[in-house]
């Protein structure tokens, strides 16, 4: 009778807690004249699956204290609390408890201690345990654990191994596997493991598709974005948020705004924050920024709250199109409306919407009483604007603050080199080049590329590499007589040299996105658009010289540098000369 008893509060126990009822669960437990060990574990793991953590550890002390040995079930709970609150020290003492007591581990117990020892950064611990009980017995849980251990630790090779002897791999540790890849930046290494997956694996669902499309974001590869669309919705979970809002940003980044605007228009009633926040960017980074102004604006209207990545969207849309005033009332309704601290990325945002617009004093005195110390970032923006204005007096103090956080800085050094030879102070320009050779400092080389089919080709300036170099030069040559026979007129004053004018004129026409240019002209279709990336900000002669190429040639063309996408048709950009 005593025992149906205990048999019976367990139950009542099981009962609540699987109902969510703790505190009642508990009031249960204060109850009982008489526990079993089902009694403690019912309390132990309960308290742990709800996420009362500490409570579960109190228990567990508890129960040693009344004299109860703990079973497999009681320390794989104990064990997981641990882990969950990343108490290292507590879960050593726990396996100290386990060798002590010679207390034979394996499965469940053997998984929780490898994912305490993972979660709580001892690694080297979990390793020791895999040596000695072998990779077979690891599940997913224990494996993802890990993963996530090696993650941090930047080291994904040993993960990629136990991943190749996992006996179940399941969608699960797949997906693990890839977001381990996306996390450490190995984006090929993601995309190969994806395709793997497709030809071998399970069926992706939409936490890998997420992940891969993270990844192919980091390409601009459209081809890429486009094939894993394609799986998603033979997935059947390409409508699904997460999926979608990762499709939206693939495509933007991609340089097909027309395909984000579709996705996220699909989304009809499913759209959350981050849905509108990742349109948001998409347009403003596309230079449409009265429509990202307008579609914060109905973001509003239908009760949807923004985050602090949303007002960098619309802070970004502000600065793209120059509108200081519409930027400068988001800031304050950031802050008074909706209640959000400036970040570092905010105060940026607002020096660089001041400095664009030339108003060069405001952003130097909006920096100089920000609340925080201001970062390279929101220097660098300043030192980009002094760059753009000419002003080598404010670049001069605003270079040494910036070199002061980070003295390694070449595009500090390259920015006021350039800034003097704008303006003709060919001396000071000079010692500043000086300087970067005496310190090792070299400047960072400009790259454009594109991809035809699946080969991504990339062109320095002057690029001499190239196996169709011949042909790419004499295109660029055809092309250049042409646009100056349309009336364009070569920026000389873009090349910040002290040359005679012929040479600079053939520094500018070997440009790396003229010459990708010319070479995409040479291996794509007539009538197709062009998407070029760089990795630097477009010159001023590169620019007017594109918007000619645009209308010669009849093609759109795309092109991606440091801060955005300039849309080139029929002899004009989408940023209207202002970026």
């Amino acid at each position: 009778m005593e025992l149906k008893n205990v048999s019976t509060w367990n139950s009542v126990i099981s009962l609540r807690m699987q109902s969510g009822c703790v505190d009642l669960a508990r009031d249960v437990f204060e109850q009982m004249d008489q526990r079993d060990i089902i009694s403690w574990n019912s309390m132990v793991s309960g308290y742990n699956q709800h996420g009362f953590d500490v409570e579960a550890l109190h228990t567990f002390s508890e129960m040693l204290k009344s004299s109860f040995v703990p079973d497999r079930f009681t320390l794989a709970s104990a064990l997981s609390a641990c882990a969950n609150i990343g108490n290292l020290k507590l879960g050593k003492q726990i396996h100290a408890y386990m060798m002590r007591t010679e207390f034979y581990f394996f499965g469940a117990v053997e998984n929780a201690l490898i994912s305490m020892y993972s979660k709580c950064g001892g690694v080297k611990w979990a390793e020791r345990i895999i040596e000695r009980t072998g990779i077979s017995n690891i599940d997913i849980i224990a494996f993802t654990a890990l993963l996530d251990g090696y993650v941090k630790l930047g080291n994904i090779g040993p993960a990629r191994h136990i991943f190749n002897s996992l006996k179940d791999r399941d969608v699960v540790a797949w997906t693990a596997m890839i977001v381990g890849y996306v996390q450490n930046g190995l984006n090929d290494d993601a995309m190969a493991l994806f395709r793997l997956m497709v030809r071998e694996g399970p069926k992706p669902n939409s936490y890998t598709l997420a992940a891969i499309l993270s990844a192919s974001s980091s390409f601009a590869s459209l081809d890429h974005g486009r094939q894993i669309h394609a799986v998603a919705v033979r997935s059947r979970v390409a409508s699904q948020v997460s999926v979608s809002n990762a499709l939206i940003t693939m495509y933007s980044k991609a340089g097909s705004i027309s395909h984000a605007k579709s996705v996220f228009a699909l989304m009809n009633w499913q759209k959350d924050t981050v849905s509108w926040t990742s349109m948001i960017i998409a347009l403003a980074q596309h230079g449409l920024g009265e429509d990202a102004i307008e579609l914060f604006e109905k973001m509003l209207t239908v009760g949807i709250d923004p985050d602090h990545i949303t007002y960098v969207g619309v802070l970004c849309a502000c600065i793209h199109v120059g509108l200081v005033e519409k930027g400068r009332s988001y800031y304050t309704m950031m802050q008074n409306v909706h209640k959000i601290e400036p970040t570092p990325s905010h105060y940026a945002c607002m020096v660089d919407l001041f400095g664009r617009a030339g108003l060069l004093q405001e952003a130097q005195e909006f920096i100089e009483n920000m609340p925080i110390e201001p970062d390279v970032i929101a220097w660098g923006s300043l030192l980009a604007s002094c760059k753009v204005y000419k002003n080598a007096d404010l670049a001069k103090v605003v270079a040494e603050h910036l070199l002061v956080l980070d003295p390694d800085n070449s595009g500090a050094f390259s920015a006021l080199a350039n800034v003097y030879s704008a303006c003709g102070r060919w001396a000071e320009a000079a010692i500043i080049r000086k300087s970067m050779k005496e310190k090792g400092v070299k400047k960072e080389q400009g790259l454009s590329w594109l991809q035809i089919k699946n080969e991504v080709h990339v062109f320095g300036a002057d690029d001499a590499l190239h196996p169709q170099r011949d042909a790419i030069y004499g295109k660029m040559e055809k092309v250049w007589g042409d646009i100056k026979k349309m009336g364009f007129i070569p920026d000389t004053s873009a090349v910040l040299h002290d040359l005679d004018e012929e040479l600079k004129e053939q520094i500018l026409r070997h440009h790396s996105e003229k010459l990708a240019i010319a070479f995409g002209l040479l291996t794509t279709p007539d009538n197709t658009t062009l998407r070029i990336m760089k990795n630097l900000r477009v010159c001023t002669d590169c620019h007017t010289a594109i918007k000619f190429i645009s209308k010669l040639v009849g093609r759109e063309i795309i092109v991606r540098d440091a801060t955005r996408f300039h849309h080139f048709r029929n002899g004009a950009c989408s940023c209207r000369d202002y970026w």
